[in-house]
């Protein structure tokens, strides 16, 4: 059956929201932008429009308001495309070595677009290279490919002594979020090195960071990580989003989460009166109006809990529905997704920025994948019929 038949730009009211989601949840009647059946669709769509042939095969800027293309959107449209089973064609070779002509020669990806500017300025370990490099992993596998040169860069985190040393002098309090990306971006690096390029040291190391992980840091009570305040809304969901990032780790090494009845309860609390998880930390102005950060930092660790305990299944259920359907209402007529409703947002460089009301390419392979999560753990559900695609390689998207 397909679900896309009849698919046609929804109608935008005041303040940013499709009519139909703010009137009965899903759209009874002609399909719209905005719902499940529609959803493929339009983001292909949406995709394409961010196609630049011109330049070669598999460049793509990263949104309409963008001239030049990007290594990362190029990584979000092999992703994207791959959640929804349409990747493929003649051009997937071309594409993979394309994304393969960026690897540095200590095997992370550079894009020198944006390189050593804004956000990236001095290859910050929490979005620089290691970041993007985790990110291009993905979409290579994705097409099919591996990256061609070893993850030299990782010889430091090698060592398990010298790794749990490192671990132990990052910051466990008020920038955990940041310790967050750093772990997760060294952790997917050495299960990848392990994996794919067979490499025996890192899979030592991986072992030696979940095995600190499960030691250090960690409270018992409420299954996340650090020393924030945890009866503070606000802090709760910087608590969480912190650990978002070590739960796909566990979960692709297929172990299970530490105390994770206590995980439940606490991402649970996270869940807004909106349907979405932020409370604040990336749109204060707004704080209902949750990022596709927040909410997936909700959504991926309680539809993996599903499959690991029975502790208030019908509550996840619920909250990965609700959570759904808030996700659907970040779709803007384009067939993109925003970052956060009505704002502009700009992923750290000019050229990775998207306007107010418009999709760009982060916010749409993310949302996609928040849609997907909720689609696998909820089969019943119309998220649940649609035939989404993950792939065998560490990160996010397994």
């Amino acid at each position: 059956m397909s679900l896309d038949r009849g698919c046609s730009p929804r109608r935008i009211e005041r303040g940013g929201e499709p009519a139909v989601a703010r009137h009965g949840g899903l759209h009874r009647g002609p399909h719209v932008t905005g719902t499940p059946a529609c959803l493929r669709s339009s983001v292909l769509q949406f995709v394409a429009s961010c196609s630049l042939p011109e330049f070669g095969p598999g460049r793509y800027r990263y949104s309409l308001a963008c001239s030049e293309p990007t290594l990362y959107s190029s990584s979000y449209a092999a992703m994207a495309q791959s959640l929804l089973r349409a990747l493929g064609g003649a051009d997937t070779v071309e594409w993979a070595a394309y994304l393969n002509s960026f690897q540095d020669d200590d095997g992370l990806f550079r894009d020198p677009l944006s390189y050593g500017q804004g956000w990236y300025a001095d290859d910050p370990l929490w979005c620089g290279r290691s970041h993007l490099t985790c990110h291009v992993l993905t979409a290579l596998a994705c097409l099919g490919a591996v990256a061609a040169e070893p993850l030299t860069w990782l010889e430091p985190w090698r060592n398990c002594d010298a790794l749990v040393d490192w671990l132990e002098g990052l910051d466990w309090g008020a920038r955990v979020g940041w310790t967050g990306n750093e772990i997760m971006n060294v952790g997917t690096l050495l299960q990848y090195a392990r994996d794919f390029h067979n490499d025996a040291r890192a899979g030592q190391a991986i072992e030696c960071l979940l095995d600190s992980l499960e030691q250090h840091h960690l409270n018992p009570e409420s299954g996340v990580w650090g020393s924030l305040d945890l009866t503070d809304p606000l802090q709760r969901s910087h608590a969480v989003q912190a650990a978002y990032h070590w739960w796909p780790l566990f979960a692709y090494d297929r172990r299970p989460f530490p105390h994770v009845d206590r995980a439940v309860d606490t991402v649970l609390a996270t869940q807004n009166p909106r349907g979405g998880f932020g409370w604040g930390v990336h749109n204060p102005a707004e704080p209902f109006g949750s990022s596709a950060c927040e909410d997936i930092d909700s959504i991926d660790p309680l539809a993996r809990m599903l499959s690991q305990t029975d502790h208030r299944r019908d509550e996840v259920r619920a909250a990965l529905r609700r959570g759904g359907e808030w996700v659907l209402r970040n779709q803007q007529p384009d067939g993109g997704f925003v970052f956060c409703l009505g704002r502009a947002f700009e992923y750290g460089h000019p050229q990775l920025r998207g306007e107010a009301g418009q999709g760009a390419m982060f916010p749409t392979w993310f949302r996609l994948l928040s849609l997907a999560l909720v689609g696998r753990a909820l089969l019943d559900s119309p998220l649940g019929q649609l035939s989404w695609q993950f792939v065998n390689c560490p990160g996010m998207q397994f």
